[in-house]
């Protein structure tokens, strides 16, 4: 690709981290650049949070699941339209998926929904094990009512934060620290990157002490383990965490840039039949990836019909995530909602948005854009 959807974007500051670290001979998967990355995180969020670096946010997920006690059979509510890392950790416990659909206000899960079908599965004494929302896009899920439906259900709630680290909530609270935990990532086309990796917050001491233990493949039971504990290789590499290191320093001005890639395109596609994920009022969203609708009985131009000719001029766009519930894998499984998401996906597209993107390159994606529209089918 001569524009990449969304590609690392480097501070400047990482290969000296790697340095140190390399100096120090510190390569395993343990050290001092591993701790300052978790205490730089924990610092950002900046709450009494605890924070463990691991090797995906898939693995994050799957500790945190683990730690609420969900297991085979249970069930664990979530957003249907979210990645794939994001759900199979539910098929690693052997739980069962039930899925929601989004609001069409905020492009995140429909507490509404949530609400109606938790009243009805405490009468039924069949509550959830977790639930587990889905930032999308860099946007934070609206965390007081699930917070406060959490509460008074007696369910955990876990919060799928891989694609909003730098966004905010109401009055300035940091994505990533609500709920009983909540999930990062840092792969390697997110809005910060430690090529590859994760990391698990929490306000529960308890489960960050758990996670680094279960982490670190149980190598050294402690007494208040079984001898048979199963644990995961799923540490973050102390290299890994250097690269995070030099990230972070840049994290503010990441979001900053994507956000001005959001209202560049914003303002020059705004048209009828164009739809840009909304911002609801007083949320700060990363804008991680530009996302938006194209109505085809509007513009008379689908959404494949962009897609493809961005990829003839070897710039990347990428559909919205499919929803889960309409996957293969997942054929069967209980879904609520009136297919906000599925819309979404049919007619949702994701322009290039990296931070390290031109506003000349920005320009000719909006060109091209611009001219296949007009020229309608």
């Amino acid at each position: 690709m001569r524009i990449y959807l969304s590609r690392p974007h480097m501070s400047g500051q990482e290969e000296l981290r790697v340095a140190e670290a390399f100096a120090s001979n510190f390569i395993a998967p343990l050290g001092p650049q591993l701790d300052a990355f978790e205490a730089s995180v924990r610092g950002y969020l900046g709450q009494d949070l605890h924070c463990v670096g691991l090797s995906s946010g898939s693995a994050a997920l799957h500790l945190a699941l683990r730690m609420a006690g969900v297991g085979a059979g249970d069930e664990v509510w979530i957003s249907s339209m979210t990645f794939a890392g994001g759900i199979f950790p539910v098929n690693y416990l052997g739980a069962h998926p039930r899925f929601f659909d989004l609001s069409a206000a905020s492009w995140t899960i429909d507490t509404d929904i949530l609400a109606e079908e938790l009243a009805k599965a405490a009468k039924e004494n069949r509550l959830p094990k977790a639930i587990v929302p889905t930032d999308l896009y860099g946007q934070s899920v609206d965390l007081d009512p699930l917070e406060a439906l959490a509460a008074q259900y007696g369910v955990r709630l876990i919060l799928d934060s891989a694609e909003s680290l730098g966004a905010a909530y109401l009055g300035g609270r940091k994505a990533g620290t609500g709920g009983d935990a909540a999930i990062l990532s840092f792969n390697g086309n997110k809005i910060i990157t430690t090529s590859g990796g994760g990391m698990l917050v929490t306000r529960h001491k308890a489960w960050a002490d758990e996670a680094r233990f279960l982490a670190t493949q149980a190598r050294d039971p402690a007494p208040h383990y079984e001898h048979s504990t199963v644990g995961y290789n799923y540490r973050l590499s102390n290299i890994c965490a250097a690269i995070g290191l030099g990230q972070m320093e840049v994290l503010d001005a990441r979001v900053a840039r994507r956000r001005e890639i959001f209202a560049r395109y914003q303002s020059a596609l705004s048209r009828p039949g164009l739809t840009f994920m909304p911002e609801p009022d007083g949320r700060h969203s990363t804008r991680w990836l530009t996302a938006l609708t194209i109505d085809p009985e509007v513009t008379g131009v689908t959404r494949e019909d962009i897609r493809l000719m961005l990829l003839e001029h070897q710039i990347e766009s990428r559909p919205l995530w499919k929803p889960m519930h309409i996957q293969p894998l997942y054929a069967g499984a209980p879904y609520h909602g009136s297919g906000v998401d599925e819309g979404l996906f049919a007619h949702g597209l994701c322009l290039p948005s990296g931070s390290d993107m031109s506003d000349a390159q920005q320009d000719e994606v909006i060109e091209r854009v611009t001219a296949r529209l007009d020229r309608g089918r």
